[in-house]
């Protein structure tokens, strides 16, 4: 078998390395926006013209604010599922929030995930929440769709369970704020293998400091 060559090398890299250091390394750089600038360095080796890289997102407000990873063109959304995740590793510990934005056919709009520092994991679940739904907002969403598999976030928002955490009481009311602003919102508590895609961006959130 021949030896490869850096051209090889590169292209597997960018599609086969997670390269977390790296993302951890350079703030504001996705996974996905990395692979795209090592596939360029190894189409400039090769003399082909480079592609187009994926646009970072900037942040809409502030630093902290969260990293959006869209997976389809920006365009309004009408009608939108959101389905969102926490996660804290010590309960309380180094927690993430993350979102998944699917339009109703079920093709991905955006991907979310944010860093929280040290959080419980009711918090966290309520923080991927309202990622989800401020960006739901900012794609002029009318009518929501939630999916988490928080038992106690989904009865909470649903009127079912009072919110005795002074801790989750701005949260939850904020959470409430925002779903009055949409026409129409159908709440779904789902087990956890049906949420994994948000479960993967809050994990994320915590792995990769997004």
């Amino acid at each position: 078998m021949p030896a490869p060559s850096i051209i090889d090398i590169l292209r597997h890299i960018a599609r086969e390395e997670p390269l977390q250091g790296t993302v951890r390394e350079f703030r504001g750089l996705t996974r996905e926006h990395l692979g795209q600038l090592i596939e360029e360095a190894a189409q400039r080796l090769a003399g082909a013209p480079p592609a187009a890289a994926p646009p970072l997102v900037s942040p809409p407000e502030k630093a902290e604010s969260p990293r959006a990873e869209p997976a389809a063109a920006s365009e309004p959304h009408p009608r939108l599922r959101v389905y969102s995740d926490g996660a804290a590793r010590g309960n309380p510990g180094p927690a993430g929030a993350g979102a998944v934005l699917m339009d109703p056919t079920g093709n991905v709009v955006a991907r979310l995930g944010r860093f929280l520092g040290t959080q419980t994991n009711n918090s966290a679940e309520y923080m991927g929440l309202l990622l989800g739904l401020k960006h739901a907002q900012s794609l002029g969403a009318r009518e929501v769709d939630v999916y988490a598999d928080s038992e106690l976030l989904i009865r909470q928002l649903g009127g079912r369970y009072q919110v005795k955490s002074a801790t989750l009481k701005p949260l939850y009311e904020e959470a409430r704020k925002l779903l009055k602003g949409f026409t129409k919102v159908k709440l779904h508590h789902v087990p956890r293998a049906q949420n994994a895609e948000a479960d993967e961006m809050s994990n994320r959130a915590i792995d990769e400091r997004m």
